[in-house]
């Protein structure tokens, strides 16, 4: 009997894979442990092996597609047996969904009809290079049309919103086509390149392309103007409309003041009196040189105080990055019910700790390194802190892996410290500024940003000295970390000169309660204030 063999989960974060190769084709025996594929996945490329024997009957998934997990992989079963009634349920397209998706509509012209694809060529499609990427952004193509692709191959770097990284090719021929330009974006699946043999006439694919642009343009832009609704539509026409002030008036003693159509409106615009303006153009016409150059006098010849400023603005286009981390926070700050618990800790002994702690030759640790081990730590002991909500469970990680929030031109990543309490204070904080100087480089590893249970940010480096976090779902728990202030305690009865730290920390009411997180603070409170239980424990 033929069995379904659909896309595995191969990571905790799996939502879709790729299949990068096959090792067995259609019409191939099939042993139960035999290597079927390799699977591209959000964190790695792993080989997927056969549970089933029998004979492989169907391919669902070619080499370069990308499919969600519980797509349709392949079809094993006995040799000769007829499989047609599987095949057809799942080739069929319900209206409702046709009309649900238009970019998977639009793309079906291109990549559902062979009759429109020659034999040899292949469609590289925009890949998903991590698990929260929905578009991409060509930063750099290394091939052009005409150039020879051998697999292996970096074809381009692909901004994601997360970094920015290679992508390589899984087929060889000639690079016939490129669909998107160096600095254009498109989703995730977009037609992103043509590959096949030399001189092949891609017209008709090419053509496809096109239509199907054509028709996720028109079918978003039908989308948009839906969401306009008839009362907005009534509130601008009744909307005051902005009219400019008239230009100068045509003041004359003897005749009137002749300008130009520019230096006029230049001049309405600054609130300049033309009357006083002298004009350099012929028989004295004022131009628009006259009103830029013109100065305001006093009467006793001083220039008058007048300030004549150009309004200027400069636009960036939003970075994949700066959509994502608008996309994820404001999601997570509207679905998580946050609340704050704000501590101030006693420092001078982690200040006389630290200093101790360097006198060691060839060791260096700062601050940060102490906060992120001491978190490390009460996390191992508040479970309930280090863990995550999901709809149907909530799940308590008994592993520790702190996510250290770096700053980066385009906005914030957050690389994650595996095993954070397992590390000593050196190696906690070689490990934070090797992730900070490649994520400013963009060369973070997707799997380095994956799978933290807890966060820290800390702005103490910029004189911050109490601020609030949102929460990096799936966490329900994010650490903010301020300045050390030299300041009045009191200290057993007196007023002595301290060194504090105030910490906040931001909670999901979902999972975790005041009293929970008042429990972990103490806790934390325990290992600042007194950093040699940290190396003993």
């Amino acid at each position: 009997m033929a069995e379904i063999i659909n896309m595995p989960r191969l990571s905790d974060t799996m939502e879709e894979g790729t299949v990068a190769k096959w090792f067995k084709k259609v019409g191939d025996t099939i042993n139960e442990g035999d290597i079927l594929a390799e699977i591209e996945t959000d964190k790695a490329t792993m080989e997927f092996e056969s549970f089933n024997e029998g004979q492989l009957l169907h391919i669902g998934i070619q080499e370069g597609d990308t499919a969600p997990v519980d797509t349709m992989l392949a079809i094993i079963g006995e040799n000769g047996e007829d499989i047609s009634n599987i095949l057809i349920p799942s080739e069929e397209v319900t209206k409702d969904d046709a009309e649900a998706s238009p970019i998977s509509k639009a793309e079906e012209v291109i990549t559902s009809n062979p009759r429109e694809i020659p034999v040899g060529v292949e469609v590289i499609k925009m890949p998903r290079l991590s698990d929260t990427m929905e578009e991409g952004t060509v930063s750099k193509w290394n091939k052009k049309v005409g150039d020879s692709i051998h697999e292996g191959d970096i074809l381009a770097e692909i901004e994601t919103d997360k970094a920015t990284m290679e992508f390589e090719s899984f087929h060889e021929g000639t690079l016939l086509h490129i669909g998107l330009n160096e600095g254009e974006s498109a989703p995730v699946d977009s037609v992103l390149a043509i590959i096949g043999k030399k001189g092949t006439d891609i017209s008709e694919v090419v053509a496809a392309q096109s239509k199907s642009r054509t028709i996720t343009d028109s079918s978003l832009a039908k989308s948009d103007s839906a969401e306009l609704k008839p009362e907005a539509v009534e509130k601008e026409k009744l909307a005051p409309q902005f009219t400019p002030p008239p230009p100068a008036p045509e003041v004359s003693s003897n005749g009137r003041i002749v300008a130009s159509p520019l230096a006029k409106k230049l001049a309405s615009e600054k609130g300049i009196d033309l009357s006083r303006v002298k004009g350099s153009g012929d028989f004295g016409r004022i131009i628009k040189r006259d009103v830029d150059n013109y100065q305001p006098q006093l009467g006793g010849g001083l220039q008058a105080f007048t300030p004549v400023g150009v309004e200027s603005v400069t636009e960036l286009s939003n970075t994949q990055m700066r959509k994502t981390i608008a996309k994820r926070l404001s999601s997570s700050k509207f679905s998580a019910p946050h609340y704050y618990l704000g501590v101030e800790f006693n420092m001078d002994n982690a200040i006389a700790f630290r200093s101790q702690y360097n006198s060691i030759p060839d060791t260096k640790i700062s601050f940060n390194d102490i906060i992120v081990k001491a978190v490390a730590l009460a996390l191992k002991q508040h479970p309930q802190v280090n863990a995550k909500w999901e709809d149907h469970q909530i799940t308590h990680h008994h592993h520790v892996h702190v996510g250290v929030a770096v700053a980066v031109d385009d906005g914030l990543v957050v690389p994650v410290v595996k095993f954070t309490n397992e590390q000593t204070l050196p190696q906690i904080g070689a490990a934070v500024k090797d992730y900070a100087a490649r994520a400013r480089d963009k060369k973070l590893k997707p799997e380095e940003m994956d799978g933290s249970t807890f966060t820290i940010s800390n702005l103490g480096m910029f004189g911050i000295q109490e601020f609030t976090s949102i929460i990096n779902q799936p966490n329900v728990a994010i650490l903010s970390v301020g300045a050390i202030v030299q300041k009045p305690i009191v200290k057993q009865g007196e007023i002595i000169v301290g060194n504090t730290i105030k910490l906040t920390l931001a909670c999901d009411h979902r999972v975790v309660d005041g009293a929970t997180g008042a429990q972990f603070l103490q806790t934390l409170r325990e290992f600042v204030e007194n950093p040699l239980t940290m190396v003993v424990i």
